[in-house]
């Protein structure tokens, strides 16, 4: 198992910044990538930046320019840094972390963290 603990949201003014941090503890073995969700009320979830164990990162078009995603050395701690912020980023947003693991099998898992809201104000 691998438990995720988002924070720093919270309500910020048009334009502002925000620092979202995602620590990962537990069974990090495996540990392929590391991903930020939101979700709108009445929305999907949806995909905003995503990093790989190697280094590699992809952003929905809607925060590309505005956001960056980013780990520590050890892994274990992402990061999304999100600057130039607008209303539709008002969100809950996620962490998600991708493992593959051996046992008698190859298995893809996924754990969640619990989320936290992003205010955006006009």
């Amino acid at each position: 198992q691998v438990q995720l603990v988002e924070s720093g949201g919270g309500l910020v003014q048009a334009g502002g910044s925000l620092r979202l941090s995602c620590a990962a503890s537990g069974n990090i073995f495996g540990l392929s990538s590391m991903s930020w969700y939101r979700q709108a009320p009445g929305k999907q979830r949806d995909l905003v930046a995503s990093i790989t164990s190697a280094g590699n990162t992809n952003y929905a078009d809607s925060v590309k320019g505005r956001f960056t995603i980013s780990r520590d050395s050890a892994k274990s701690t992402v990061y999304l840094q999100m600057n130039s912020l607008k209303p539709e980023d008002t969100a809950v947003y996620y962490c998600n972390a991708r493992r593959v693991v051996l046992t008698t099998a190859v298995r893809n898992l996924e754990d969640w963290g619990q989320g936290t809201l992003v205010t955006v104000s006009s």
